[in-house]
């Protein structure tokens, strides 16, 4: 076997003609590593398949899936990098079962997201979209009609305080807005208390909180957590902002809810079912903001993502545990040990 420690990445982060799609992915970082050889998949598949995998020891991963298929006979791999921070399109008990560690880049997407949260915030709450409808209509005598209100003396409320929720409360601070909620058993009384949120059921933050942004990951324990009677526990006057994933408020009970005008906007990014076809039902809907899975997209969050994602990839190369592991089990495993110890001979 050779000693290149050769890495693979997806089609997907290239245009049709073959150019980088983005403009910095820190591909220099490992172009500055002799013993690793890199290179995009020669197609795309939505769906890895296994020759794809079968000569790479690891892959840095923009949106394909990964199932146990994917990875049926695939005995070099070490690592799956997970281009962002969400992991719902891989099969992660396959990986631990076939030895191989799947990392996320932790924290490389906080700022561009919490930051393109108080975008849509400002955006509802000033009904920006709704006043450059009536100035380009002609309405201008409707403007009286349209007043918007302020983030000031508002309440946030954070559903999972986590890496982005945590820096979104921190950027809103200076808003003057009421003491932020939060919702996410997985979150430390220490850790609320250092960010100044008061930790409260799902319930109570719906109930109370002037915008609920998503900011927890889609998994079992979290697909369809807000239903339609969540939804009917929201102010009339408050807004949802979803930026997390689709799946974790139920996108026909959402529809439903600003259909009949139960709260006063939305701001989604995500989908039940990703792309979203000409025509959507939220589409038709004056009182909510689209993007079509980009809103937090900015130079630098593709150059923050890339960096990380290589330097990821450039310490399993060098037979080193990196940040960002999900599967930890994978770790105690005798055959992923065996592989991180060629590894640690070669470099």
């Amino acid at each position: 076997m050779s000693t290149l420690f050769k890495v693979g990445l997806t089609r997907d982060f290239l245009t049709p003609d073959g150019k980088l799609t983005y403009k910095d992915i820190g591909l220099n970082l490992l172009d500055a590593e002799s013993s690793i050889q890199h290179g995009f998949f020669e197609r795309h598949e939505p769906t890895v398949v296994a020759d794809q995998l079968r000569d790479l020891d690891a892959v840095i991963s923009l949106a394909p899936r990964y199932t146990a298929e994917s990875l049926r006979g695939v005995e070099r791999l070490i690592a799956i990098v997970r281009f962002g921070v969400g992991y719902d399109m891989v099969d992660v008990a396959a990986c631990t079962r076939t030895d191989v560690l799947l990392c996320i880049t932790t924290g490389a997407v906080n700022h561009s997201v919490a930051e393109a949260t108080i975008t849509w915030m400002l955006a509802l709450s000033h009904r920006v979209f709704v006043k450059d409808r009536l100035t380009r209509e002609g309405r201008w005598a409707e403007r009286a009609l349209h007043t918007g209100t302020e983030l000031r003396d508002r309440t946030l409320g954070v559903v999972g305080i986590g890496g982005i929720g945590g820096r979104l409360v921190e950027m809103l601070r200076g808003f003057g807005m009421k003491p932020p909620l939060a919702f996410d058993p997985y979150t430390s009384a220490q850790r609320a208390t250092e960010l100044g949120v008061t930790l409260v059921s799902l319930e109570r933050l719906l109930k109370e909180s002037d915008f609920v942004s998503i900011n927890c990951p889609l998994n079992d324990q979290t697909r369809n957590l807000i239903g339609r009677d969540h939804l009917a526990l929201m102010k009339p006057g408050a807004f949802l902002i979803n930026t997390a994933r689709g799946g974790i408020v139920n996108e026909e009970a959402l529809i439903e809810t600003l259909r009949e005008r139960r709260i006063a906007g939305a701001a989604v990014d995500v989908f039940a079912s990703e792309p979203v076809k000409s025509g959507h039902p939220l589409a038709q809907l004056d009182n909510v903001i689209l993007a079509p899975h980009c809103i937090a997209w900015t130079d630098e969050l593709f150059r923050d993502i890339g960096q990380m994602a290589c330097r990821i990839t450039v310490a399993i190369s060098k037979g080193e545990i990196p940040p960002g592991v999900i599967n930890r089990d994978v770790l105690e495993r005798k055959g992923f040990q065996a592989k991180l110890a060629r590894r640690r001979a070669h470099s």
